[in-house]
Formats: structure tokens, C-alpha cells, sequence
């Protein structure tokens, strides 16, 4: 029960909110009382809590599920564009209500989960250097500071949505570039006809239908 709970809490704090999600509205779909809640959980804090170690933990398989053994480089390009699609699937005031009303818990999920990111891309960027797709001359540190800071103001400020372009747009022209820019010449041969590929599958096309059907 208490793992139902917390997938059905996930899945209602996603899709309105947190501030407006009382325990009672989280477990509705459950049809449960809320007495069977705290027999789990001691408050709605803690749920959330939770839940947000779920849904980080949701966010990690997705990594570990893409296929390692490509390039570096397009792995990297993978890894973006599969974070980016995942949650423009979250209603945003999930993250304004989590920054603005838990930010002590934010603080405290953020630097247990970023450490475990950090690790996985920092190995990546290694291994493109070591592939030769990636230039040796390059802080992996300091790119992915640069890029986790346009992923965050692509998927969580809504910094990009006065362009009115579709969020693969914004990703080309945003994170895309950057990681063109700290590739070899065969680097970046390899990631454009990576992407080219996703255009020939119709894969592109499907992402952006997605994407649009989710808003």
C-alpha cells in the first residue's frame, strides 16, 4: 500500500502542483482514507519527500536505460534530449511550489541527487575525450554546470517559452549547440548524423507531438 501511495502522490504533485494538493486530494484516486496515509507517512512534507526520491530515482533508470555502449557523444545527446521530454510532461508549478515553499527539501534532494548525475555525466565527457569525439582541452566540470543551467531554465523557468517554438527547437539551439561546441571535427560528424537519423525515423516529428499533446 504504502508504494501505491506514494506512485498515486507522485503522479496527482506532477500534474497540479504541491501547494494545492492536500493528503486527502493526493490519495483520492486511491479511494483510501487519509488515516491510512499517516500510518505511513507523518505529514504531507514527508510524502512529498518521497515522492521526489521516487521520481529522481524514475529519472535514473531512464539514464541507465539508454544504451551505453554508443558514442559519448551522442549518449550525451540522448541523455538531454530524453531529460527534456520527461519533464515537459510536469506541470510547472510542481517546481515554482517546490522552490518557493520547500526549499530546504529542494536544497536537500538536489545535492543528494546531483552528486549521483554529476558522476555519471562527468564519466561520460571523460570517455568522449578518450574516444577522441570530445576536445581534451575542455573542463567537463564547468560544461556541465553550463548546460544543467540551461536545462533548468528550459524545463523549469520557462525562460525560452517567448520564442513560441517547439521545445526541440529550444533544445537544438540551446544544449544541442552547446555540446557541438566541445567536440572534435569526427565528434561532431558523429552527432550530426546521429540527429540526422532521428529525422529520417520520424522520431522528431513524434517528439514534438508529444511534447505538444502534454501542454
Amino acid at each position: 500500500m504504502k508504494d501505491e501511495i506514494l506512485q498515486t502522490s507522485l503522479r496527482q504533485f506532477l500534474k497540479h502542483g504541491i501547494r494545492e494538493m492536500s493528503i486527502q486530494k493526493l490519495v483520492a484516486p486511491l479511494g483510501i482514507s487519509t488515516k491510512t496515509v499517516y500510518k505511513y507517512f507523518e505529514n504531507k512534507e514527508e510524502l512529498l519527500a518521497e515522492a521526489l526520491k521516487l521520481f529522481f530515482s524514475q529519472q535514473y533508470k531512464l539514464l541507465e536505460g539508454i544504451a551505453a555502449d554508443q558514442s559519448a557523444v551522442t549518449l550525451l545527446f540522448d541523455i538531454w534530449y530524453k531529460g527534456i521530454e520527461m519533464e515537459y510532461k510536469v506541470n510547472k508549478t510542481f517546481f515554482h511550489d517546490l522552490h518557493y515553499y520547500y526549499p530546504e527539501l529542494e536544497r536537500k534532494i538536489d545535492k543528494i541527487n546531483g552528486k549521483k548525475f554529476w558522476k555519471q555525466f562527468t564519466q561520460i565527457i571523460n570517455r568522449g575525450i578518450g574516444e577522441g569525439v570530445f576536445r581534451n582541452d575542455i573542463n567537463p566540470e564547468v560544461v556541465l554546470e553550463g548546460i544543467s543551467v540551461l536545462y533548468l531554465s528550459i524545463v523549469r523557468k520557462g525562460d525560452f517559452k517567448k520564442f513560441s517554438v517547439s521545445p526541440y527547437e529550444i533544445l537544438s539551439n540551446t544544449i544541442t549547440a552547446c555540446v557541438r561546441g566541445i567536440c572534435t571535427e569526427r565528434g561532431v560528424r558523429e552527432l550530426d548524423k546521429y540527429i540526422s537519423t532521428y529525422h529520417v525515423s520520424g522520431k522528431i516529428k513524434e517528439y514534438k507531438e508529444k511534447i505538444a499533446g502534454s501542454k
